[in-house]
């Protein structure tokens, strides 16, 4: 139960989860991820284009950030970009990059801009993003 009018209520009853940001514009995936993240009491945000996610990420205070690197309005590289010259107002912890296989090049160019890891999302089942975000979250005191 969330109530979004008043938005201590939700930083209260999210008090001690993690937060993750999920940024995704294919729907099933998005809401995959979501339900997966919030059965193992992860607190979830989601944004299914480029400008809601780095609106979110500007703003900040996410332990971990799933960034799509294809995305509508603006994609991935670009959110980092964009993040590199004008930094979050809060502390955000890394950013993982969803990718599918063959972007060795992109990666490597997300890797330069700042991301911390990428999963191939096609390559993973549920057990598997799991153990990879848990491991991303403990890297980061978590």
């Amino acid at each position: 139960m969330q109530y979004n009018g008043y938005k201590g209520y939700n930083n209260y009853m999210n008090e001690g989860k993690k937060r993750i940001l999920i940024v995704e514009d294919d729907q099933f995936l998005r809401e995959f991820y979501e339900e997966l993240l919030q059965g193992e009491g992860y607190s979830v945000d989601a944004a299914a284009d480029g400008d809601m996610g780095l609106s979110k990420m500007s703003i900040g205070g996410y332990d971990l950030i799933l960034l799509d690197i294809m995305l509508p309005k603006r994609d991935g590289m670009q959110i980092l970009r964009e993040l590199r010259t004008k930094p979050a107002q809060g502390i955000n912890g890394p950013i993982v990059v969803l990718t599918n296989l063959g972007q060795d090049a992109v990666i490597k160019e997300c890797f330069d801009l700042g991301a911390n890891g990428y999963l191939i999302k096609s390559a993973m089942n549920p057990d598997q993003v799991l153990v990879e975000i848990k491991t991303y979250l403990d890297k980061n005191g978590g």
